[in-house]
């Protein structure tokens, strides 16, 4: 049977987000055994933050880039990127390698996450991008469900090592299915980039995030006056990089587009419901484990309630959309995100084991409920010319939410236990529940701002997209 251009093209794109997905919990479950060979204990977290540091970096300059210049062959050079950094970490033989090599695979997920929401973006109508959107998400659950299992029989049937290699059949395929298929109309424009601005922009994210990652952390390894200087050095290049956006002709980040209320008020939302969510999510399992003294295994099930929940309302939502509209999806969905707080903040080691899940479980419905709908409406309210930089900059709010709410809720938790020796239970739930405490008043602070959101959009250029 023949497939059109569109849907070979969207299969490519759900290829290229499934891999960036899977990518986020497939390396946890093989890192055990990378460290039993390569040694490098002490720069274990690395693996991660070197991954997640060039991603949030480089998510914004994806986008703006693919607006300039066209969608198919950034989407493919990140795919490129991806790919590469996959092959090196495979063959990686010291920490240190795989730390520069994960780092380089980051560079290509900043793209391929942002970028294929885009694409589909121009690809479907809004009421067709809900139903597709809606289907992702569902992707997305799939690969966080399969990832920690495949991870687990990958490396114990062939080694660590294919955990990586296995990226690059499916890497190409997808790459392929965008490259062969996808039709873009014509850029006549020339346009000038601005390298000093992309230069400053990803100056102060990367201070920025290696800063907010340790912050906190007793184990970190930058001093704490060294700490405080990155967070200079960012503000710093973050005045100039603004300065010099206002300056240019074409700007890296245009910034009407931050001033924008609708935008403004949707990627404010994001960001504290991602602060709120993300950085109580990193304290759960060590909640199961040492309140509830729950092993590993139970620790990541615990989160499973969550991931169902998030995928099955993303679907549901995503179909609902085009009938009940924006504003009641979003504010349903944080209040349930806030209705889960709640549940959080009432369960300690007596509870029973019910409502732990329940709480998380409505938490995933609201986060699948809200987040979707934020995006679609972010997509709806600008041009296509800044359709790229405008999803990017979306997932950068919730992503850079996410990492201060790691920083501020492990700063909270190592400010109420005592200094070098072990916790007891008692005192790990004190700490962990003055955390929840925090992302609850934030779920708040997230509920209020939606309201600001209008109900009622002003009719947009992203009311349609053609057909492919």
């Amino acid at each position: 049977m023949r497939i059109s251009r569109r849907a070979a093209t969207t299969l490519g794109i759900m290829g290229g987000t499934f891999l960036a997905a899977i990518e986020a919990t497939v390396v946890a479950t093989a890192m055990p055994t990378v460290v039993t060979q390569l040694g490098g204990l002490a720069h274990y977290s690395w693996v991660f933050s070197g991954y997640m540091l060039t991603s949030a970096v480089t998510m914004p300059l994806w986008g703006r880039l693919s607006d300039m210049y066209g969608r198919r062959r950034f989407y493919l050079l990140a795919v490129g990127f991806f790919l590469l950094g996959s092959a090196l970490s495979g063959a990686s033989q010291s920490m240190g390698q795989l730390i520069v090599f994960r780092a380089i695979q980051g560079v290509g997920a900043g793209g391929l996450l942002p970028l294929g929401m885009t694409m589909l973006g121009d690809l479907y109508t809004l009421r067709e991008r809900a139903r597709m959107q809606g289907l992702f998400s569902g992707v997305w659950g799939l690969a966080s469900l399969l990832g920690p299992l495949t991870g687990g029989l990958v490396t114990e049937a062939l080694s660590w090592r294919w955990v990586f290699y296995l990226n690059l059949p499916f890497g190409f395929v997808a790459a392929a299915l965008v490259g062969l298929t996808l039709v873009e109309p014509t850029r006549g424009r020339t346009h000038r980039m601005d390298y000093r601005g992309a230069l400053l922009m990803m100056g102060t994210i990367a201070t920025l995030m290696l800063a907010l990652g340790q912050t906190g952390a007793p184990d970190g390894v930058v001093p704490g006056l060294a700490v405080a200087g990155l967070y200079g050095l960012a503000i710093a290049l973050g005045v100039a990089f603004f300065r010099g956006e206002r300056r240019s002709q074409e700007p890296i980040l245009p910034l009407d587009l931050l001033t924008n209320r609708l935008v403004s008020s949707i990627n404010t939302a994001g960001f504290l419901i991602g602060l709120a969510m993300f950085g109580a999510l990193s304290f759960v399992p060590l909640f199961v484990q040492t309140v509830r003294g729950g092993s590993a295994a139970d620790a990541g099930r615990a989160l499973t309630p969550l991931v169902c929940g998030w995928v099955s309302m993303s679907i549901v939502s995503g179909r609902l959309l085009p009938r009940v509209g924006h504003r009641p999806l979003v504010t349903t969905g944080i209040s349930l995100v806030v209705i889960g707080f709640g549940g959080l903040l009432t369960v300690d080691s007596s509870s029973s084991r019910f409502a732990l899940l329940a709480s998380l479980g409505l938490m995933g419905m609201g986060m699948g409920t809200a987040m979707l709908s934020l995006l679609l409406v972010l997509q709806n309210s600008v041009p296509r010319e800044r359709l790229g930089v405008a999803t990017s900059v979306g997932q950068f709010a919730r992503s850079i939410g996410g990492a201060v709410g790691v920083s501020v809720m492990g700063a909270i938790v190592a400010a109420s236990l005592p200094p070098g020796g072990a916790a007891s239970p008692a005192l790990m739930q004190s700490a962990l529940h003055r955390a929840f405490v925090a992302g609850a008043v934030v779920a708040v602070a997230a509920l209020a701002a939606s309201l600001r959101i209008p109900a009622h959009l002003p009719a947009g250029p992203r009311d349609g997209a053609p057909d492919a």
